[in-house]
């Protein structure tokens, strides 16, 4: 059985592009429930603070909170990580114009 659903907000283990450190950062779940039951793995997006530079396709959360999260953030659909689900510990969930927002992005950077 999948601990995850699709689009609940987790916290994560992140690594840093400039620094050999990892942290554990909020992420949203964006991969299917049978995957993780498949595979053991579950893929996520990041989730930053609203003041950090905007990306193309950030989609901004209108209640941190109810993510789990006590600042303003975004999602950022462009950065994607797989990671072992063992590694996540749900935190919260976004609304479903939100999810909506990562859908399309995400498909927009596949396309």
């Amino acid at each position: 059985m999948p601990t995850f659903d699709r689009f609940d907000v987790v916290s994560v283990p992140f690594s840093y592009t400039d620094r050999p450190v990892r942290q554990r950062r909020p992420a949203l779940v964006v991969s299917q429930p049978a995957h993780e039951d498949a595979t053991g793995l579950i893929w996520v997006v990041m989730i930053t603070a609203a003041e950090n530079r905007a990306w193309p396709g950030d989609v901004p959360l209108a209640d941190p909170r109810a993510a789990g999260l006590s600042i303003p953030s975004v999602i950022r659909p462009a950065k994607i990580a797989t990671l072992e689900a063992t590694q996540a510990t749900r935190i919260g969930s976004v609304a479903v114009a939100e999810q909506r927002a990562v859908q399309t992005a995400i498909r927009a950077n596949l396309a």
